[in-house]
């Protein structure tokens, strides 16, 4: 692919954007592969470097702020007449219960996924604490004469070692899935506002 290919081709998935971001990402990336090049590196391999359209475009939409897409979106192309803000306000109880709807569903997903994670942490902190628990109850327990009930706490205590540091590992594992998935939950829905528009 050729600077140019490249360069039309992320304009088209990044349409939508606010024009000045646009304009921006593509001096960016221009002066980059111009840099490649000066560097001895051809046309098509400098490109290559830099990596898929997709993956430029994403990261690009992932950088932006949702609030700028969002105005970009709403700033009307033209005036709005008075006519359409009748429309628009006698329209407000459906559109904006439907606006709110969209919005607490959003909420609600986010949370949903970030309680999950939560409740996995609070299990690895009960376990340190059946930890701690058990392995300073043991002594105190052979210390007042209940061998059978210190051995206990001890065992327990022993196990829920083990089963910390399995939960440890769960819980980081979901720690990071959750910020990847949260990242590209953020991405889908920025791309939703960018969508491009039909030309008539």
């Amino acid at each position: 692919m050729t600077k140019q290919e490249f360069l039309n081709a992320l304009t088209e998935k990044l349409k939508g954007l606010p024009k000045n971001e646009i304009e921006e990402r593509l001096a960016f990336y221009s002066e980059m592969i111009d840099d490649r090049v000066e560097e001895g590196l051809l046309e098509e391999d400098a490109v290559k470097d830099i990596g898929s359209v997709e993956d430029v475009a994403s990261q690009i939409i992932s950088e932006i702020p949702f609030f700028k897409i969002v105005k970009n979106k709403i700033k009307p192309k033209r005036e709005i007449g008075g006519w359409e803000i009748a429309l628009l306000v006698i329209g407000s109880p459906i559109w904006l219960s439907l606006l709110i709807g969209a919005f607490a569903i959003i909420i609600a997903l986010y949370a949903s996924i970030f309680a999950i994670v939560v409740s996995l942490w609070a299990v690895f902190a009960g376990e340190v604490g059946c930890v701690i628990g058990g392995i300073l109850g043991a002594p105190l327990s052979f210390i007042a004469g209940n061998v059978a009930g210190g051995l206990l706490l001890l065992a327990g205590g022993l196990i829920c070692i083990g089963l910390a540091i399995l939960t440890f590992y769960a819980c980081k594992i979901a720690t990071k899935g959750l910020v990847k998935l949260v990242k590209l939950l953020g991405i889908a829905i920025k791309k939703l506002f960018i969508k491009k528009e039909k030309t008539v």
